[in-house]
């Protein structure tokens, strides 16, 4: 049966590659820098540009009155996840934190479909799902010379999956009768009042360095504000699971970039776990014609 590459998918996919890009800017950030400051000014800045856009286009004063659950569950779930997931990196290591964080997101998206819907998102979905997941976990693993376990980590880390679910069914149903600019800027500036006091009490010095700007400004307005407009078009035109699936395009953006630009060498592992991403993604990104 022919096929043809579906458009929110694409969307989705480009969302995650530029999340992809978070860990190799990083690496330009100045020496010293703590990931939870990283994660502040990104929430910030793409905050802020988020909010700015919706000003400028306009639209946010019409339409229906916002339901209030919804809009808090879309903001905890983007502040959460930030929080969560780099505390849960720090306990129990980059490796099984980002499997845990990374892969359960989409397992519990796709359970939270069915139980909150009833709707079981699909064979399609499981597959490449179980094909994405298992791909990111050989690649991770493949980088990682040393793997620990800490329990409380593990949880924080699937805490961080959780919440990125939340958000993006929070998300599914914001869309629903409003464009993605103003769910993107009403969402995530209430993200930045949340964490906004974080600002005052870590150390951004980093950022009167011109290399530690561009690299604040690449997370904010990039791999964040570009990010999660384009991702929010693309959540309007396809599930929130496959929307969740497809973001496992993130790692495999990282860990190419790892390659070709940090330098990184991969073994065989790691070059059997981007096959495997790559064909699970090929299956969520390609639909009937």
């Amino acid at each position: 049966m022919p096929t043809k590459l579906s458009p929110g998918a694409l969307f989705v996919l480009t969302a995650s590659v530029l999340w992809g890009t978070t860990g190799t800017a990083q690496t330009f950030a100045p020496p010293g820098v703590s990931p939870l400051a990283v994660g502040t000014v990104r929430m910030v800045f793409g905050g802020i540009a988020l909010v700015l856009l919706a000003l400028v286009k306009g639209g946010w004063r019409t339409g229906p009155r916002w339901p209030v659950l919804p809009t808090l569950l879309a903001t905890a779930g983007v502040v959460f996840y930030q929080l969560l997931f780099f505390a849960g990196v720090a306990r129990t290591g980059v490796a099984v934190g980002t499997i845990v964080g990374i892969g359960s997101s989409p397992i519990l998206a796709g359970l939270l479909t069915w139980l909150i819907w009833r709707q079981w998102p699909g064979r399609r979905w499981l597959t490449a799902t179980l094909l994405a997941t298992v791909g990111c976990a050989l690649l991770i693993l493949a980088g990682s010379r040393s793997v620990r376990v800490d329990i409380l980590g593990m949880f924080l880390a699937m805490g961080a999956g959780l919440a990125y679910a939340v958000f993006t069914m929070a998300s599914k149903i914001l869309l629903v009768e409003r464009p993605a600019h103003v769910v993107t800027g009403l969402v995530f500036g209430l993200g930045v009042l949340v964490v906004l006091p974080l600002w005052f009490y870590l150390d951004m010095s980093w950022l009167t360095q011109p290399q530690g700007l561009l690299v604040g400004l690449h997370l904010g307005v990039v791999t964040m504000a570009v990010a999660y407009l384009v991702f929010t078009l693309g959540l309007q035109r396809v599930s929130a699971a496959t929307a969740v699936s497809l973001t496992l395009a993130e790692p495999l953006t990282a860990g190419l970039l790892g390659i070709f630009v940090v330098g990184e060498q991969l073994g065989p592992l790691a070059w059997l776990g981007i096959g495997l991403l790559f064909g699970g993604l090929l299956v969520l990104t390609r639909q009937p014609g």
